[in-house]
């Protein structure tokens, strides 16, 4: 690869590691063709990316970035996992790769410029999904505005109740009187 190669290739990763939310380093040892297709395609499904690159070329994009903390992962053959939306979709989509077993296997990453491990990937792909979150988050929120008008509308409802008790007790302690009957020949009573 000629220099001007590398520093193409420096500068393309430079731009995807700017552009993403949470990168993955991973091992990436004697898959086969066709699984790294797949994986691929269900990787770039959830808005990411699988690289394969040189370490010096990963070590000179993320040089003062805020992946730079990947630097010690970087030996040997591995493979770039970059996710350009939801980070917990990507941590999903690589937790689903079981099947690769020991060929695919996460190290570690960065995620908003802090060191994650594999179990803290695995933590992150067993969150609920975004929407459920956020009806989660949102039913905290109406919580407390919940109990408080409930709390403002008892004072009313409790008077409510009481009076209708009184009422009800009263007529129940009354004696019923029969209705009188107007006597024949009388004419009735006007309003």
């Amino acid at each position: 690869m000629r220099k001007e190669e590398k520093s193409a290739l420096v500068e393309e990763l430079s731009a995807s590691f700017g552009r993403a939310s949470i990168a993955l380093i991973s091992d990436y040892k004697g898959v086969k063709a066709g699984e790294s297709d797949d994986m691929r395609r269900r990787i770039r499904a959830v808005n990411g990316e699988f690289r394969v690159a040189k370490n010096t070329l990963v070590r000179r994009a993320i040089k003062d970035t805020r992946y730079a903390v990947l630097e010690p992962s970087l030996s040997g053959p591995l493979g770039l996992v970059l996710s350009y939306a939801d980070p917990v979709e990507l941590a999903k989509t690589v937790s689903s790769l079981k099947e690769l077993g020991e060929r695919f296997k996460i190290r570690g990453g960065v995620l908003d410029g802090k060191p994650i491990t594999a179990a803290e990937v695995e933590a992150l792909a067993s969150l609920p999904p975004r929407e459920v979150i956020f009806a989660q988050l949102l039913g905290l929120l109406q919580a407390p505005a919940t109990q408080l008008a409930r709390l403002l509308n008892e004072p009313g409802s409790s008077l409510a109740r009481l009076l209708g008790a009184i009422e009800k007790r009263q007529s129940a302690a009354a004696p019923v009187q029969p209705a009188e009957t107007p006597a024949e020949g009388a004419a009735p009573a006007s309003a």
